[in-house]
């Protein structure tokens, strides 16, 4: 008979043996159709005399998509996701549509960082804003406010003023999220002001292949700053947020499922 026969034939006895057993554990019914089979134990239990008994030794199968045996399945019918699934899965191409729970975390030490960093740009010519009289608060004056914003109505020396108030105090807020909405337009109109005075003073500096001279990309830190300052005046400062306990206190509206 040879080895490829004996194999044919173990492998037709295994067919003939588990179509038996299917049989058998389904009641007498076909194992043709999966929905047929018991879903549970206690479907293997059969009424006799008006007492239900159990019949011993039998135990449910769980079938797959196409009705093949996989083991026990899932109460949902669902395969459990695992850690590779939610790296390499096609959650990574997936856009979130809430930043509730775990999404909403790294939102935390970006709205932090990002207004402390207004604070430290806040602070011309001293501890504190708006130094009159300093050299760095008149030479920002002198270079900045009288060449690109001449135009502006009005004292320039307040102008510059109001943007030191509006970084130092309005990065205070941002950060701890008090107002953040309110702070946040105030600070992208003044990173607006930033990328404008770049643009006009350096152009676009070879963007987006050219070589910058110096390795000084003027205009782009004010412009990532306004974007972050855009994101947070359209969501909301996020976890961690004076707003939060201020909204819970006064708020009249029924929380979103």
């Amino acid at each position: 008979m040879g080895r490829f026969g004996t194999f044919l034939a173990l492998l037709a006895s295994a067919c003939a043996c588990g179509r038996t057993l299917a049989f058998t554990t389904g009641g007498g019914r076909s194992p043709a159709s999966p929905a047929s089979l018991p879903a549970r134990a206690d479907d293997a239990d059969a009424k006799l005399g008006g007492r239900t008994t159990r019949r011993p030794g039998l135990v449910p199968l769980a079938f797959g998509p196409g009705g093949e045996e996989g083991g026990p399945a899932p109460a949902d019918g669902k395969k459990k996701e695992t850690t590779l699934d939610r790296i390499f899965g096609p959650k990574l191409f997936k856009t979130v549509t809430s930043w509730n729970g775990i999404h909403s975390v790294p939102l935390v030490p970006l709205r932090i960082m990002t207004g402390l960093l207004m604070v430290h740009h806040g602070s011309e010519g001293g501890i504190g804003p708006a130094n009159f009289g300093s050299p760095e608060f008149q030479g920002f004056v002198d270079f900045i406010m009288k060449p690109y914003f001449g135009f502006l109505p009005g004292s320039l020396e307040g102008w510059a003023a109001l943007h030191d108030y509006v970084e130092f105090f309005g990065g205070g807020l941002f950060a701890i999220g008090l107002l953040t909405r309110p702070s946040s337009a105030a600070l992208l109109a003044t990173m607006i002001s930033a990328v404008y005075f770049h643009l006009s003073a350096d152009g676009l500096q070879g963007f987006p292949l050219g070589h910058v001279q110096n390795y000084s990309y003027n205009f782009e830190e004010p412009l990532l700053y306004a974007l972050i300052f855009l994101v947070f005046w359209f969501n909301g400062p996020g976890p961690l947020a004076v707003d939060n306990l201020i909204y819970n206190a006064i708020s009249t509206e029924e929380e979103e499922e």
